[in-house]
């Protein structure tokens, strides 16, 4: 049985799941949205949480639609990373212990597309045959 279709399916879901659920977190910090960060605070812009949210909130729809996959993926994954170690290693050793599960995975699975790519079904890869190149999975 060819795989190559459920492969190419399955990933799409993940980098669209993948990407709503981190603009999601973005649209908190930056719109307030899905009840705003706690406490009713608000992130300055150009705090450290502020240009988090910009990344989450805009890197997010970018891995949705495939668009820079690459590069995106990559600074989001540096960015959990860096989330991880500052904000949730500090209060536990464990991920499941400081509330660093969704850090861990989002870094994880970011750094998983980087290494890949957006995939076939994508703003890149529609990009690429534009130009005449064939795309890699």
């Amino acid at each position: 049985m060819n795989m190559e279709r459920p492969v190419q399916i399955t990933y799409i879901l993940l980098r669209i799941v993948a990407g709503l659920l981190f603009a999601q977190s973005g649209a908190l910090i930056l719109f307030g949205w899905f009840g705003g960060i706690p406490q009713g605070q608000s992130a300055p812009l150009m705090s450290q949480t502020g240009i988090g949210g910009i990344l989450e909130f805009a890197g997010g729809l970018m891995i949705m639609l495939g668009l820079f996959t690459r590069p995106v993926a990559f600074i989001l994954s540096g960015e959990m990373a860096v989330a991880y170690w500052q904000f949730h290693a500090p209060n536990g050793t464990w991920p499941i212990q400081n509330q660093g599960l969704a850090a861990v995975l989002f870094c994880f699975v970011f750094l998983y597309m980087a290494a890949r790519g957006a995939g076939d079904w994508s703003i890149d890869s529609w990009l690429l045959s534009k130009r005449g190149k064939s795309t890699s999975r």
